[in-house]
């Protein structure tokens, strides 16, 4: 479905066929791993619904929302749900920063991103989303340091506990997917924590 009406819609350039499978859904197959048994999970700005539709395939005990505003997106999304027969998984059209979406889907236990924004405005849209204790888990690259450097001041005031970046599944694809683990806290409090590897 990538390959063809994902290049078509314009969710994939046609460049990233070729490597669809390493690059894209093995990618996000990885951070399966970091999901807790059992959880609700937002997607923000699915697109593709990477990692979102990926991460329900690989975790079909997850309750996964798929987030995304455009309605060409959406369309797709649900296309795929409703061909990959994945019950668990809602298609919700809106904006993450938008108060209606904190209200509706609010109180989760994690929300994933990839390649939606930088850390700080990520963090201020995606921590209200998560219930105490919940994690963000932000898909990001190279630019995974500065950006959680920059981001700590928003971190701070989104209320969150710790933040660290690890990377992981080396052993099944390369480069290990780097991700951005932020923990919203109980209270409001300093973003603690460094780098993992």
């Amino acid at each position: 479905m990538l390959a063809t009406a994902g290049v078509v819609r314009g969710l994939i350039g046609p460049r990233e066929v070729p490597r669809l499978w390493e690059r894209h859904v093995l990618n996000c197959a990885v951070v399966a791993e970091l999901v807790p048994a059992g959880s609700r999970l937002v997607d923000v700005g699915s697109g593709a619904g990477l990692p979102g539709v990926v991460l329900a395939l690989a975790r079909p005990d997850v309750e996964v929302v798929l987030v995304e505003p455009l309605a060409r997106r959406v369309a797709f999304l649900e296309e795929c749900r409703d061909r990959l027969g994945l019950d668990s998984v809602a298609v919700y059209r809106g904006r993450a920063e938008e108060p209606g979406v904190v209200r509706a889907l609010g109180g989760v236990d994690v929300v994933t991103a990839r390649a939606v924004a930088p850390l700080d405005r990520l963090a201020g849209w995606c921590l209200p989303l998560l219930r105490p204790g919940g994690r963000l888990l932000a898909l990001k690259g190279d630019s995974a340091a500065d950006e959680l450097r920059t981001a700590r001041p928003v971190l701070d005031r989104a209320g969150a506990a710790e933040a660290e970046i690890i990377d992981i599944g080396a052993s099944v694809v390369s480069p290990a997917t780097r991700v951005v683990v932020v923990k919203r806290g109980t209270v409001r409090g300093r973003a603690r924590g460094g780098r993992k590897g």
